[in-house]
């Protein structure tokens, strides 16, 4: 697949950048997604329970054990394995990598040749507008407060609250909710007056870590598409309700441009 450019209304594709050129912030973003094991390529999310059993585009019999992935009867030289989260096996082209949710572990299968891959041709995105990058102060939430994050499958998990960003958008007043590390990068999952019309139905959102008087920028271009924008098998956090804004913000990723 080619590396394409991320504009407006199309994505085009270009060459991908030679040996002695550094590649650029997008060719590593398409390089992510559209790899042959990349983010787009997931065509199953198995979740396991401790009878071994064949799942559908996985070889041999999984299950679940002590939290790990637990295949028999495999193809190869390696017939038995045992994945802890995170690990992967590569089987032919296929990739069967573990995750755990919760103590629930899960067998991915990642397929190169997977629709929602091969119908990719790139990520269509709002054109660059500084005006995207807004100022905002930074509230750190009381000691012991916590918040409840739901996924797009309804599991709900309870993480320690890490505090809201206060910002005016085009006449808005709206309070972020933010979680991540303060030592490192914030993220905020938002949703917005372009979801389900010109964008996707919610977008992941970095931010930078606030200076020690809380002011911060909120980088509205950064905004990137979720990994279940490119495949119904991930089980991406929804945005908070405060998250979820009226007003329309016509930057970052949008969509997922396909064949």
């Amino acid at each position: 697949m080619t590396s394409p450019v991320s504009i407006p209304d199309t994505a085009a594709a270009v060459d991908a950048p030679s040996a002695a050129d550094e590649p650029s912030a997008a060719d590593e973003r398409w390089a992510a997604v559209s790899a042959p094991h990349g983010t787009a390529a997931l065509r199953h999310t198995h979740w396991l329970d401790a009878e071994p059993r064949a799942y559908e585009g996985a070889p041999g019999l999984w299950h679940g054990e002590g939290g790990r992935v637990v295949g028999t009867g495999l193809p190869g030289a390696v017939p038995d394995v045992t994945l802890s989260a995170g690990e992967h096996l590569d089987v032919g082209a296929l990739r069967l990598k573990a995750i755990n949710r919760g103590g629930a572990p899960a067998l991915r299968v990642f397929d190169p040749e997977t629709p929602g891959r091969t119908s990719l041709r790139g990520i269509l995105s709002f054109p660059h507008d500084d005006a995207w990058a807004v100022d905002g102060v930074f509230h750190p939430a009381a000691e012991g407060q916590s918040i409840v994050i739901e996924s797009v499958d309804g599991y709900e998990r309870e993480e320690p609250a890490v505090g809201t960003i206060a910002l005016n958008i085009a006449g808005e007043a709206v309070e972020l909710t933010v979680w991540g590390d303060l030592d490192d990068e914030l993220e905020a999952v938002i949703a917005d007056g372009t979801s389900n019309v010109d964008a996707y139905r919610f977008r992941f959102l970095p931010i930078a870590v606030p200076a020690a008087d809380g002011s911060v920028t909120v980088d509205f271009n950064r905004a990137y598409l979720p990994p279940c924008a490119f495949s119904d098998h991930y089980v991406c956090p929804l945005p908070p309700l405060n998250n979820r804004l009226a007003v329309r913000v016509e930057a970052g990723e949008r969509i997922a441009d396909r064949a």
